[in-house]
């Protein structure tokens, strides 16, 4: 099937709607109901519990905290690399920035100005850099954590749809990761800015960071922004940043000045593993 035939129930269905709700279900301590809604997932997905911190799946009071869940210490080696992996998951796409376009699936690209919100002079910086994109199956762990060490300097939140993230949405959606909904968090580092890109997706009830807790809350159409210049937020390399209440994509850009290559061994659909080297400088 085309996969432009594939997503078209999409546009038909009212993910915000939809979205809302679930992601409201997904947040209530509901007793028995929310332990069997547990286990059918873990079933459903073989989410392999033996990582996680908590392994026992009737503890959880919502199933946000089963799927926000954090792995027990030593779980995810940190690699000596210049960048590591910041998530569980699947290389969707990853490579060079043709000038300002990100590519995204074959016949598909998008503009580094309209993932960060529509600032012309920050997506400049990243003219001709390298961009990574990652998805999040719903078996994966949900934590997001630092590629490199950075301090935070900005977070936008910008409004927009709620399509699917998977594979077959990217190949059918037109510049699908710059219009859904998603978080930009704008980072120096001492080889220059990152940008790390949190993108929403149907069912997504929530984005969560470390500094701020769920952005998304309002939902109100409304571009928010938060400024932390000066407030001396640093994280180290492959400290947790945030998570997603329910699954879906980081999108992170580098401008060319870092001097960044990626591991030879990434490649397209590839899975990884937080921690594990993504990159290398030089």
């Amino acid at each position: 099937m085309h996969p432009r035939l594939a997503v078209l129930p999409q546009y038909l269905l009212p993910k915000q709607a939809l979205t809302e709700f679930l992601g409201g279900l997904a947040s209530k301590p509901l007793g028995g109901r929310t332990t069997w809604a547990i286990k059918r997932f873990i079933d459903r997905y073989q989410v392999d519990m033996s990582e996680a911190e908590n392994s026992d799946p009737a503890s959880y009071t919502t199933f946000n905290e089963f799927f926000g869940r954090a792995l027990r210490p030593g779980a995810r080696p940190i690699a000596d690399t210049a960048l590591v992996s910041p998530v569980d998951g699947a290389i969707s796409q990853l490579g060079p920035i043709q000038g300002a376009e990100v590519f995204q699936a074959k016949g598909h690209s998008y503009s580094t100005i309209a993932l960060v919100g529509g600032d012309a002079k920050e997506a400049a910086r990243y003219q001709d850099g390298v961009f990574a994109t990652l998805y999040l199956s719903p078996s994966d762990y949900h934590r997001v954590h630092m590629p490199c060490a950075g301090v935070l300097k900005r977070m936008i939140h910008v409004p927009g749809d709620l399509f699917s993230v998977n594979p077959t949405t990217a190949r059918g959606v037109p510049g699908l990761f710059a219009r859904n909904e998603r978080v930009v968090c704008f980072f120096d580092s001492e080889q220059g800015p990152f940008v790390l890109v949190l993108v929403g997706a149907t069912v997504v009830g929530s984005m969560v960071t470390v500094w701020h807790g769920v952005v998304n809350a309002s939902r109100d159409g409304k571009i928010h922004e938060w400024n932390y210049d000066g407030q001396g937020i640093a994280l180290e390399k492959g400290q947790e940043m945030g998570r997603f209440l329910l699954g879906s994509t980081v999108v992170m850009l580098f401008p060319k000045e870092s001097g960044y290559r990626f591991d030879p061994g990434w490649q397209p659909q590839g899975v990884i593993r937080q921690g594990q080297a993504m990159g290398y400088q030089g």
